[in-house]
């Protein structure tokens, strides 16, 4: 452990270990908490939209999942690609998992607000197990674990800059924010509107898949933060996403250090892994919603 305060970086001055600390390991990593926080937020929001379901999201729909195998894959067949080429194959195999997703939905005649979710996890449960037995019988089970477990205590300077094109895609999701609100009222209303549903679904679904990858690639998956931030927006300001966006942006920011500052404190000087306290955190709130007021959710 080393100190960051003040006095050390007015004592060692600008060459000093202190800055370099905060340089190299202290800002990159409080600048990928906030982009994460912000993508993922935003991420859930437009899939709760696109699903016309308020308990999706990446982890609740085989999204991430899809992204770990995907990452299983390049490993396995291209170990040397570059990481933007991993966080490319990674996207393709989230976009692919998650037409799985509503292509099953589609199929399914009764739709509960329950049921969707239960849907989305159950199929992330075959991808998982599928990733983890390949991961197994090469030996890739502790690579595999770092996918799966969101953790930045490993991140660095030239390790997060991914995450700036993370939230390049959130700016775009705000620029169709409107698209997005109309597509969320249903295929027809959206056709009557004069929109292309099929064009505003890929939209969404390509900026859900690339930013998913993103985050699974720089610092593994992030369970029900894009469930819960959304749905605390949503009940103070309703399913306009326009006018949510920036509060979702700023409340799943805040809630990701929040988070990250509770696991770094709790067994100090050791550090409980950010997913873990999210997933804690994120599985209480979705019960509290799950029980709360079903009607809400459609």
């Amino acid at each position: 452990m080393s100190d960051v305060s003040p006095l050390s970086l007015l004592e060692g001055g600008p060459d000093g270990k202190a800055a370099q600390l905060l340089v190299v390991s202290r800002l990159p990593r409080t600048l990928a908490l906030v982009l994460t926080g912000v993508a993922m937020s935003i991420v859930g929001l437009i899939m709760q939209m696109l699903v016309r379901n308020k308990f999706v999201e990446p982890s609740t729909t085989g999204t991430a999942e899809s992204a770990a195998l995907g990452l299983l894959v390049v490993t396995i067949f291209a170990p040397t690609l570059p990481l933007f080429g991993k966080m490319v194959v990674a996207a393709i195999f989230a976009l692919a998992g998650t037409g799985l997703f509503l292509l099953i939905l589609r199929r399914i005649p009764v739709r509960s607000i329950v049921l969707v979710p239960l849907v989305g996890i159950m199929l992330g449960g075959v991808i998982g197990a599928v990733t983890t037995f390949f991961a197994y019988r090469l030996d890739l089970l502790q690579t595999l674990g770092t996918w799966l477990t969101g953790d930045f205590s490993g991140i660095l300077r030239g390790r997060y800059e991914l995450l700036w094109l993370a939230l390049a895609m959130t700016v775009i999701a705000w620029i169709a924010a409107d698209r997005f609100t109309v597509v969320g009222l249903g295929q027809e209303f959206t056709t009557n509107l004069g929109l292309r549903y099929g064009r505003v679904l890929a939209l969404g679904l390509t900026i859900v898949a690339v930013v998913t990858a993103i985050v699974v690639v720089t610092a593994g998956v992030i369970p029900f933060l894009g469930l819960i931030v959304p749905n605390i927006v949503s009940i103070a300001m309703g399913d306009n996403v326009r006018r949510s966006i920036p509060w979702v942006a700023v409340l799943g920011a805040g809630f990701v250090l929040a988070c990250d500052i509770v696991g770094r404190l709790l067994r100090f000087p050791y550090e409980i892994p950010l997913g873990i306290v999210v997933g804690v955190v994120g599985s209480v709130l979705f019960l509290y919603l799950l029980l709360r007021r079903p009607s809400r959710a459609h």
